[in-house]
């Protein structure tokens, strides 16, 4: 679990992106750092990585999604870089910290997922310069009917 003296910071970070990630409110990100696989905030508070593992008792959509079709992985839930600290290579450092730790631990696969409807050519591009390649998408009614691509890289 994240320190809890994070929390601010991870709501923070989730609130300048919130275009890219799902609102959370403390209460709903206290309960998820609880079963967190790996959750940072960079030193300097420009950064945080969320992640969860298949054992992970998560509701999400998503990460159903790759829970029903892969045995073992660590799952990018969000991540976040604020928009002055873009370009930095903080993204690329968090990753590669959760891919080292994934493949320590012995999974298999990084999976993510990021918006493509409306496009999100900074995701896109960051993914596949990071080794990922798509598995999937979907189209999630409740979010305005968005589309996902789900990407995932062998570990």
């Amino acid at each position: 679990m994240a320190d809890v003296s994070d929390v601010d910071a991870f709501l923070a970070l989730n609130r300048e992106s919130e275009d890219q990630l799902w609102p959370l409110t403390e209460t709903e990100l206290t309960s998820m750092l609880q079963f967190a696989y790996h959750a940072v905030v960079t030193a300097d508070g420009d950064a945080m990585l969320l992640a969860f593992d298949q054992s992970a008792p998560y509701a999400s959509p998503n990460f159903r999604w790759f829970k029903e079709r892969y045995p073992r992985f660590a799952y990018v839930d969000r991540i976040a870089v604020t928009r002055a600290a873009r370009g930095r290579g903080l993204a690329r450092g968090l990753y590669e910290e959760l891919i080292a730790k994934a493949r320590s631990d012995g999974h298999t696969m990084v999976c993510a997922e990021f918006y493509v409807e409306p496009p999100n050519h900074a995701s896109a591009a960051f993914h596949a310069a990071m080794g990922f390649v798509e598995v999937g998408s979907s189209v999630i009614p409740d979010r305005g009917n968005k589309r996902i691509s789900f990407v995932m890289r062998a570990l």
